[in-house]
């Protein structure tokens, strides 16, 4: 906000104008210090977790947060490099890679704001093993390029099928070396895997959109990922610059407070897990 007040003295000292100029420096920095950030997160569990932070913790710290829901993972990296949104909550650093690789943004992760892991699993409707998968059998994919090798690695290492050596985050069908059973792969926007379910017969789903269809990574999931040294932790992310934000600061140090992290052992029994 501006200080907007008229100088109506014809004649002034120079040292006053050179503090009411000072002065309104001041001002404007305390105002953007405690304006509203603006997060962009998908529903679950980024937003739940935001709107916990929100309605919990948030106002005791001076901090006024809003948080815009998206359901999907692209417009929330969008609206941060376009300045329609301070920050996101969506997503994990081979994702922002790839993203920022492929569409020429500048997004970075905030410094010590890595808050949780979901679990990516395999769902099915028809079999309760993945051994039990018939030859020819279809499993569906997120095809968006992180989660996708994300998705055949964790196939990988429950043994359905081998991979090309020295394969990282870019993985596709075209990189499996070995592949006994003679899988099909359906490649699906990842928000839509869920309602997949009837027709194919498995799925990798990542959490959040396993959570949003009631689907337990703990109890459901034929198999999931070990959180063991899992790279895939979603974080705060910023344009490149709003790093030192008090505001991007604050939010930071309260994801990653006791807190919250009691509230997501609390609210997901395992399905999320807290990542600091």
């Amino acid at each position: 906000m501006r200080n907007t007040a008229k100088i109506t003295t014809a004649v002034l000292a120079a040292g006053a104008l050179t503090l009411g100029l000072t002065a309104c420096g001041s001002d404007k920095d305390s105002a953007d210090a405690n304006a509203p950030l603006t997060v962009a997160a998908t529903p679950t569990p980024q937003g739940e977790i935001l709107t916990y932070v929100k309605d919990n913790l948030a106002k005791k710290a001076g901090l006024e947060l809003e948080v815009k829901e998206f359901t999907d993972y692209v417009t929330p990296d969008t609206a941060v490099q376009q300045g329609e949104v301070d920050a996101n909550y969506f997503q994990h650093q081979p994702y922002l890679d790839d993203f920022n690789k492929e569409n020429g943004t500048d997004i970075v992760a905030v410094p010590d704001a890595t808050v949780h892991l979901e679990p990516l699993g395999v769902y099915s409707q028809g079999v309760k093993k993945l051994t039990d998968l018939k030859k020819g059998a279809t499993i569906a994919l997120p095809n968006d390029t992180t989660n996708e090798a994300r998705a055949l690695k964790l196939l990988e290492t429950n043994g359905v099928i081998k991979l090309k050596a020295g394969v990282g985050y870019e993985a596709t069908p075209k990189d499996i070396a070995s592949n006994p059973k003679n899988l099909q792969f359906k490649e699906l926007e990842a928000a839509q895997l869920p309602r997949s379910l009837s027709d194919v017969d498995a799925a990798v789903i990542n959490g959040n959109y396993a959570l949003e269809a009631d689907l337990s990574p703990a109890e459901d999931a034929l198999v999931a990922e070990s959180p063991k040294d899992n790279p895939y932790g979603n974080f705060l992310a910023v344009k490149k610059g709003d790093e030192d934000d008090p505001r991007v600061r604050k939010l930071a140090e309260l994801l990653t407070s006791p807190e919250v992290k009691k509230f997501i052992e609390d609210t997901y029994d395992g399905a999320v897990v807290a990542a600091f």
